[in-house]
């Protein structure tokens, strides 16, 4: 959407125009749909988060104060709508990774080593016939480290960002980043890579 336009979708929204409303449905209905896909497998989900989504938008539009383009206010507002809803459905404790994490041998070498296989995950998600498949391997891991894979790597959102949105410290969502990435990689080894060699 041009700025001007942009612009003035703001101040017909902030105006209270029910075709401004009706106008943004339209113009970011899909995107928006797509992003609460990407963190919720039901599409009843999906629709629940972008109806609050726009609730919450309506709600507090009279503050955008146009710093960034409404898209991208959109968008924050759907991934918090989302982990709000994650959070909700999650009420049993952390789960652990450890599991899913590289095992080494007192030398320090891979207790498994697979075939050679080092095509990187976001390439993977590119790939329509092994998309199904990554996001799969996405959904194996513990909630607490799949959100932050969601947020970092797929959403693409700064560390900073994601700390807010998680009240953890930069610090503490970089080695959760670290570790998820981790144990995806051996999720994806083992289905892209299935044929094992044994040391």
């Amino acid at each position: 959407m041009e700025v001007a336009h942009e612009s003035e979708l703001i101040a017909r929204l902030q105006a209270g125009d029910s075709d401004a409303f009706e106008q943004l449905v339209r113009t970011y209905g899909g995107r928006l749909l797509a992003v609460a896909r990407r963190f919720v497998r039901n599409e009843s989900d999906a629709h629940d988060i972008v109806q609050a989504a726009y609730l919450s938008a309506f709600r507090s539009v009279h503050n955008f104060a146009g710093n960034c383009q409404i898209g991208t206010w959109l968008h924050r507002i759907v991934v918090n709508q989302a982990l709000m809803k994650l959070r909700t459905r999650r009420r049993k404790p952390e789960e652990s990774i450890e599991a899913l994490l590289p095992a080494f041998q007192d030398d320090g070498h891979h207790v498994e080593q697979f075939s050679d296989w080092s095509v990187p995950a976001d390439v993977l998600l590119e790939r329509r016939e092994t998309r199904a498949t990554v996001r799969a391997c996405i959904d194996l891991l513990p909630a607490n480290y799949r959100e932050v894979v969601m947020l970092r790597d797929i959403e693409e959102l700064p560390t900073q960002d994601v700390a807010q949105m998680l009240n953890l410290t930069p610090t503490a969502v970089k080695v959760r980043l670290h570790r998820a990435r981790q144990a995806l990689s051996t999720l994806l080894r083992k289905e892209f890579a299935p044929e094992r060699v044994t040391v």
